[in-house]
């Protein structure tokens, strides 16, 4: 099972949205997943135990090699196509 770790300002509103669509679009694609919603600022203390960040927000911090997807344009629609293949490519 992959594990996203998904990340917006409160941890609550943009994250859990963003959470829902990704979860449910690499469901669709055959992968095994689980999301666990976080705030922009927990993400150092947190992020080494998944497989993926997704941000709805600004992070310049450190994530000990786990790659990062800007997750606004899953939020927008502008662009979110390119953004969940890229996340579903990442977690091939």
């Amino acid at each position: 099972m992959k594990r996203i770790l998904v990340a917006c300002g409160n941890g609550i509103a943009t994250s859990t949205v963003v959470a829902t669509k990704v979860r449910e679009y690499l469901q669709q694609h055959g992968i095994d997943v689980s999301t666990t919603q976080t705030k922009l600022m927990e993400v150092p203390g947190k992020v080494q135990d998944y497989d993926l960040l997704v941000t709805t927000g600004q992070f310049d911090g450190q994530t000990g090699g786990v790659p990062v997807i800007k997750g606004m344009p899953i939020l927008t629609g502008i662009g979110a196509d390119q953004t969940m293949e890229e996340i579903l490519n990442l977690l091939k």
